[in-house]
């Protein structure tokens, strides 16, 4: 069995997922993939790393790449499929284009329909984003799963799931489908070529928040409010509202200290090159930024941006989330 789920670009919004907002996201054409086959025991495998299974002492957390694995094995529970689990990404690592989070939900799914069991949609999101949070201690919010399980073009509502709030974990996001509606999607993703961790951008201002600091509370608040602003642009095709209200988000996390160096470089680079409006497509300090880009020919853009120190340029587009790509 193979199963493979989708990298996302946040838009416009992010990171309000965490703070109870909304954001405006979409897949990336790169994909982690998990192949199962049937084997004696249960092995782990991720091309540089293997483990054998053969004991709940095998499940704990060593610190590597293979965690994740070892964490959706703790969640399905005996009797562990005796199968060779390997997995693949397209998805640089810690690009900020949650392949982590692909690569989990795909896992899960895997596992779990190898057990004939179901869990997907919003279930599956948020049983990720609890191993993500509680078993992996990822400082993260909800987007990156839902994104995984949904792929396409989504609006993405977290009310009632705040950090901390009685019903962060009890609701369900709303998720709306924007693909049908909006016939092109001028964006322009460029990769650092730095690996960062999301959790070291987020820890710090997420803390200021939750101590009630006003300018992370009203910032995050203002966020959301861009998510929805955004959704209606995005919707009209008016890029010049879209434009403001991405160049607004970014401002604003880059205010709470949420960009880097390497970022505003690829931003100044973009905004020089005539993009109406750039912004980090997910953590900063390293990882991607998102660049709207409405000329028919993005070549001025892309040159720019590599110039720039750019080592991977990218596409959304609202492909599937997570499937089940071949079974024998």
């Amino acid at each position: 069995m193979v199963v493979s789920a989708p990298g996302r670009a946040n838009l416009v919004g992010n990171p309000s997922d965490q703070y109870g907002g909304c954001q405006v996201s979409c897949a990336v054409p790169l994909r982690a993939r998990v192949t199962l086959v049937a084997a004696e025991q249960t092995r782990l495998s991720n091309g540089s790393e293997e483990a054998r299974i053969v004991s709940d002492a095998d499940l704990a957390p060593r610190g590597d790449l293979l965690d994740l694995a070892r964490a959706a094995l703790r969640f399905v529970g005996p009797p562990l499929p005796q199968a060779q689990i390997s997995f693949e990404s397209e998805i640089p690592l810690r690009s900020g284009l949650a392949g982590s989070t692909a690569l989990l939900v795909a896992l899960l799914h895997a596992l779990l329909v190898w057990r004939g069991e179901r869990l997907v949609g919003h279930g599956l999101a948020e049983q990720a984003r609890r191993l993500e949070r509680e078993d992996l201690g990822i400082v993260c919010g909800f987007g990156d799963q839902y994104m995984a399980s949904f792929g396409g073009l989504r609006f993405l509502d977290f009310r009632g799931k705040a950090h901390g709030s009685p019903t962060e974990t009890l609701r369900f996001a709303t998720v709306e489908d924007l693909a049908r509606f909006v016939p092109r999607l001028p964006f322009v993703l460029a990769f650092t070529g730095v690996e960062h961790s999301s959790t070291a951008v987020h820890a710090p201002i997420r803390a200021r928040w939750l101590a009630g600091e006003r300018d992370a509370v009203e910032g995050y608040t203002r966020v959301a409010a861009l998510g929805a602003e955004g959704k209606r642009a995005l919707l009209e095709g008016d890029w010049q509202r879209l434009a403001a209200a991405m160049n607004e988000n970014h401002a604003i996390q880059r205010g709470l200290g949420g960009s880097g160096e390497v970022n505003e470089r690829l931003i100044d680079a973009a905004l020089a090159a005539g993009a109406p409006a750039a912004k980090l497509a997910g953590a900063g300090h390293g990882g991607t930024i998102v660049a709207l880009w409405t000329e028919p020919d993005a070549e001025p853009l892309e040159r720019a941006l590599r110039a720039a120190g750019a080592s991977e340029i990218h596409r959304p587009a609202p492909v599937p989330g997570v499937m089940i790509d071949a079974v024998a």
